[in-house]
């Protein structure tokens, strides 16, 4: 297994819109890496508060439990969080498996970014969860940098990737809030087929249609 460089990025991954790498004075940074792509933080926001609920559980998450917020940056509380999802679309190919990580600017300042991994075949813009780990209030910038995505490409093509198995995040518009399937009033996933992926395979190994 392979990291993607730049120009493989730009030539095989669906990002859109794609954005160069190059300074913007004043700016926490995004676009194309030496072996990544940073992606940015939209407008959009939902801020964790603890009016609504005395538990959080997943299985039985209370979507008052956020404050809806747009606006061009947002204060997020002490010791709290919030949800955002990325400026851009992506679509994963099936031989690739991405890896997130929070960008240093926001990590030194004590607020972490958390995503999980995009799996094969995934497609969206990426929901984003950001903590505040200080006792202050601290500011997201919409627009700029949040965290810097790494494309790990496989040495084989998968078995079952997430759109065979109709993950509960494909195509997910807006916000996204928890989901367990079987729980809370969500439908049950379809199960993946299991005869492997001869009706995906790959014309061109590591492009998107």
């Amino acid at each position: 297994m392979g990291v993607l460089p730049d120009w493989m990025i730009q030539r095989d991954i669906k990002i859109e819109p794609f954005a160069e790498g190059r300074h913007r004075p004043g700016v926490i940074s995004y676009g194309v890496t030496s072996y990544g792509y940073d992606v940015r933080i939209g407008r959009r926001f939902k801020v964790f508060t603890n009016a609504w609920c005395s538990v959080v559980d997943p299985k039985h998450f209370d979507p008052k439990s956020f404050v809806d917020i747009e606006a061009d940056s947002v204060l997020i509380p002490p010791n709290s969080f919030a949800l955002a999802e990325t400026v851009e679309y992506i679509e994963v190919p099936r031989d690739v498996l991405c890896i997130c990580v929070g960008k240093s600017t926001y990590a030194r300042c004590g607020i972490i970014v958390n995503v999980t991994p995009l799996e094969p075949e995934w497609r969206g813009k990426v929901t984003v969860e950001i903590s505040n780990t200080t006792p202050l209030p601290a500011r997201i910038y919409a627009g700029e940098g949040i965290a810097q995505i790494i494309f790990l490409k496989a040495e084989a093509v998968c078995h079952v990737s997430y759109a065979d198995k109709k993950g509960k995040y494909q195509d997910q518009a807006g916000l996204t809030l928890p989901r367990v399937p079987g729980s809370n009033g969500e439908a049950e996933t379809p199960k993946a087929a299991e005869d492997g992926p001869s009706s995906h395979r790959l014309a061109n190994p590591g492009t998107v249609a």
